[in-house]
């Protein structure tokens, strides 16, 4: 790919960081496209590079909003990611058979259906 200026990184970064922190979302969904779109990163670099700013995000939102996880149902919260860890390891397996390209496809789609749920549900 191209090179990327880190100017560019920096502000594909903080628009993705400011997004995410009004959503309160790990921003996967915002990442992977910026990325791939905005700074040419192939799709499986995408995806392994939008996991570690996820990380990242995640924990500095959690630091932020410290106060908020006092009232969490950790009986809720343990299942919950302990799935999400083995759903994570088994879509890196079915990701490593899937084609980059095929794989930015299979994403949009997903994009494009979450958002579809979402609206539904705004409107109703």
């Amino acid at each position: 790919g191209r090179a990327v200026r880190p100017g560019r990184a920096a502000g594909a970064g903080a628009g993705l960081g400011a997004l995410t922190g009004l959503l309160g979302v790990g921003g996967g969904f915002l990442a992977v496209p910026a990325l791939v779109t905005v700074l040419a990163f192939e799709m499986r670099a995408a995806v392994g590079t939008s996991l570690l700013v996820i990380t990242a995000n995640s924990l500095a939102s959690l630091a932020t909003r410290s106060s908020a996880a006092v009232s969490l149902d950790w009986t809720v919260v343990g299942p919950f990611v302990a799935a999400a860890v083995l759903g994570a390891w088994d879509g890196k397996r079915l990701a490593a058979k899937v084609s980059g390209p095929r794989l930015q496809r299979v994403f949009a789609i997903l994009l494009l259906a979450v958002a579809a749920f979402m609206l539904a549900d705004a409107v109703t």
